[in-house]
């Protein structure tokens, strides 16, 4: 009943980078807003960037601005997170969510299961 994965976690060394995705699977993302977020342990989840629908439109938190992209492939039905210069701050289970609207109040329609990414020398 998965129905958003993301995958691309890892273990990296600080300053390195990787790319995330999140596969939407038995419904279209063209209607949605796609958020990934991170909750590291002992803290709160927090939203790091987000993308609207068409045309796209993008946000990212303060504190990976500069270093997270995130983009959209909707022929592919699937959302990107493009990571770099990964500080150990980053490391945290990443989710991504599909929501009618990145500034939406209401839950999200569909969450995945989370990607590990540890960044560690």
């Amino acid at each position: 009943q998965v129905q958003l994965e993301e995958s691309g976690g890892g273990l990296v060394q600080p300053g390195g980078s990787l790319i995330l995705s999140c596969a939407a699977s038995r419904f279209a993302l063209d209607y949605y807003a796609i958020g990934w977020f991170r909750q590291a342990p002992g803290k709160e989840r927090e939203g790091v960037s987000c993308i609207t629908g068409s045309p796209a439109q993008t946000w990212y938190a303060d504190s990976v601005k500069g270093r997270f992209t995130i983009s959209r492939n909707n022929a592919r039905n699937m959302v990107y997170l493009q990571i770099n210069n990964l500080k150990p701050d980053d490391t945290a289970v990443y989710y991504c969510a599909a929501y009618a609207g990145c500034g939406s109040q209401a839950p999200p329609a569909y969450w995945g299961q989370g990607a590990q990414v540890t960044v560690s020398s």
